[in-house]
């Protein structure tokens, strides 16, 4: 057995390929299995990807990475299984995929963890968005050997193409990573909030929640993203997010937060920024849509709000009670090392090349 791994991003670089399989390459390893990577960006592409301008920098990018594309075909012949995650080409129709499965006759294992099938709903790229193929995930399901969806409602529309999808949750490393505990003191609360550029519109859904406590609190609220946002609270600061102090930075916090609007679109998500609250031992307050409910159990390891009140009475409670804070913090990073974790998912991941 040997796997290419067919990739959007350079490696170490995105959270959806560090969180859904590049954690499980040392079990490979382990197991005697040879891979290889392939990423359509090359790392200088990627670093220039979302910034403005840069227009000839970008193009050239693209064009190399179809080029890439092309020349790995003939290579295909050296491996037994392709994994592909979201797509082989961010552009187009599924070509390499569909000639990788029909006329290499590869095993296919397809991977996605957002409803990629509908369009963005972030309003960036926007230009790019109009030369996406959306419609492709359900051919490229089709064609797989094995679909891996990262929550029940993303296998639900695979299996209506392909009955070999499985659920791979987004995973944390509380080993060798996530593997500190938030000690939760009196005092004044630190509430945040970490994600991309692309949800950070997610956060106006609590802004008058936050401006309602501040007439009642003090507290500190931090936003760790890769891009500032726009807010009006007194008392809140912007760090951007670092790879190489994303952990250090999530323990300021004494309550994470992860709001969604009730979309199709936000039904996709993983639940990930209320799995690396708990992992770290630190309650999370997120909004009872998709995934976040079967991830996280109300009144255990957070709280689950439906309602813009929910949030209020939710957040207040935490703010006065740290011993609470405490409480739930363990109780979630319980529930993540038992059905979240790196460790607890192993033998799912290796079941895809079975």
């Amino acid at each position: 057995m040997s796997v290419l791994f067919v990739v959007p991003y350079p490696p170490g670089e995105a959270a959806s390929q560090r969180f859904r399989f590049e954690q499980y390459l040392p079990l490979l390893h382990r197991q005697g299995i040879p891979y290889r990577f392939s990423a359509f960006w090359s790392l200088s592409a990627w670093k220039i990807l979302y910034q403005k301008g840069q227009g000839i920098r970008k193009a050239l990018g693209l064009l190399k990475g179809f080029a890439g594309r092309v020349l790995l075909l003939p290579q295909l012949f050296r491996y037994t299984h392709v994994f592909i995650h979201r797509e082989a080409t961010p552009l187009g129709p599924p070509w390499f995929e569909w000639l990788a499965a029909k006329v290499f006759r590869k095993k296919i294992i397809y991977d996605f963890d957002d409803a990629i099938w509908l369009a963005s709903t972030s309003g960036e790229s926007s230009l790019a968005t109009r030369f996406k193929w959306h419609r492709k995930v359900a051919g490229i399901c089709s064609w797989s050997y094995k679909v891996s969806c990262g929550n029940s409602y993303l296998q639900a529309f695979a299996l209506r193409y392909n009955p070999a999808a499985t659920v791979l949750p987004t995973t944390i490393d509380t080993v060798h990573l996530h593997n500190r505990l938030k000690v939760h003191k009196p005092g004044k609360v630190t509430i945040g909030w970490t994600g991309t550029h692309s949800t950070l519109p997610y956060l106006q859904l609590i802004e008058p929640v936050l401006l309602q406590l501040e007439q009642q609190f003090e507290f500190d609220f931090i936003v760790i993203a890769d891009k500032q946002p726009r807010l009006q609270l007194k008392s809140w600061r912007y760090l951007p997010w670092r790879k190489e102090t994303e952990v250090e930075d999530l323990l300021q916090l004494d309550i994470g937060l992860m709001p969604l609007p009730d979309t199709a679109w936000a039904k996709g998500k993983c639940a990930f920024k209320a799995l690396q609250y708990m992992a770290l031992g630190i309650p999370a307050v997120v909004s009872g849509v998709g995934a976040n409910v079967a991830a996280v159990p109300h009144e255990v390891a957070g709280y689950l709000c439906y309602a813009t009140a929910d949030w209020y009475t939710y957040l207040e409670r935490l703010i006065l009670h740290p011993e609470l804070r405490a409480t739930l913090g363990a109780q979630g990073r319980a529930h993540v090392q038992q059905h979240y974790s790196v460790m607890a998912n192993e033998a799912a991941f290796l079941d895809l090349f079975k």
